[in-house]
């Protein structure tokens, strides 16, 4: 039996956008890109839009009041991309609640023990299983009341590995709750090779200057892939860039950095090294 067969509790997967051919995703690829390095714009839209979803297809008919429980991406110092667009489906999630007089979700957050600078939407199905074994995945499952109803989140689906792993640790812990498997988009043509994901996350970046445009153009917010990328740029490309940056950014960069320990890359030293120059503390 699959782990999801031997589970105890009840299993829904949700999935607002499914892709069943190369580059026919339901979706924008150019939008989606640009959210995976920091527009909040998108994260809202894409969040906001996941939620209404959501009600509609899974909650208005069916739901019976339990609590829900949003079981955030895993992370550790910096959010992911997904964790910004879940902020913004909780608080559209949140709306329909009130106005339905059901309680607000309440918010648990899964940490990891390690930082990767690999790219996992380049990967296979088995690279990426091989990658994420070794982390540690935890959370307080003394949070969750057997009645409560789990809502775990991402942005998108293409092997299912973190799924995979944050099933197996609800088995670890005895967990028997509900619990709904959400994604703004699913891969669900398995002749489609999983680097397809690599193709959406860069539709619409062509360089440091795509960031720059971000950035100055619409609402921003740090995440794991864009720190990534701004700290593995040539360095003539880092400089030319980070010139055209405010104090706070170059602070806030820096710090990001530093939390997520991204010192411990060779590959980021020279870039990490310029930004502590640059800062007053």
């Amino acid at each position: 039996m699959t782990l999801e067969q031997n589970y105890k509790g009840k299993i829904v997967h949700y999935a607002l956008h499914s892709i069943l051919a190369q580059h026919e995703y339901g979706f924008d690829a150019g939008e989606y890109s640009r959210f995976k390095h920091g527009s909040e714009n998108i994260a809202r839209k894409f969040g906001y839009d996941l939620a209404n979803g959501f009600i509609n297809d899974c909650l208005s008919e069916n739901y019976d009041g339990r609590q829900l429980v949003i079981l955030q991406g895993a992370h550790s110092h910096i959010p992911t991309a997904a964790c910004c667009m879940k902020q913004f489906f909780v608080d559209k999630l949140n709306d329909w609640l009130f106005s339905k007089h059901f309680p607000v979700v309440e918010e648990l957050k899964i940490y990891r023990s390690v930082s990767y600078r690999d790219d996992y939407g380049e990967m296979s199905r088995k690279e990426r299983y091989n990658l994420i074994k070794n982390d540690r995945f935890y959370f307080d499952k003394n949070f969750l009341d057997a009645d409560k109803t789990i809502i775990h989140l991402d942005d998108i689906k293409i092997t299912g590995t973190h799924e995979f792993i944050i099933l197996n640790l609800f088995q670890e812990y005895g967990l028997t709750n509900n619990c709904y498997f959400l994604h703004f988009a699913e891969l669900k043509n398995e002749s489609i090779h999983p680097q397809i994901e690599n193709q959406l996350n860069n539709h619409a970046i062509e360089g440091l200057h795509s960031i720059d445009s971000i950035i100055k153009q619409e609402q921003f917010c740090f995440n794991t892939r864009v720190v990534k990328y701004i700290l593995n740029s040539r360095p003539e490309s880092f400089d030319d860039f980070i010139r055209m940056q405010t104090d706070d950014f170059i602070r806030d960069l820096y710090f990001n950095a530093i939390g997520n320990e991204y010192f411990k890359f060779p590959e980021y030293d020279r870039n990490l090294n310029v930004l502590k120059q640059m800062i007053c503390i």
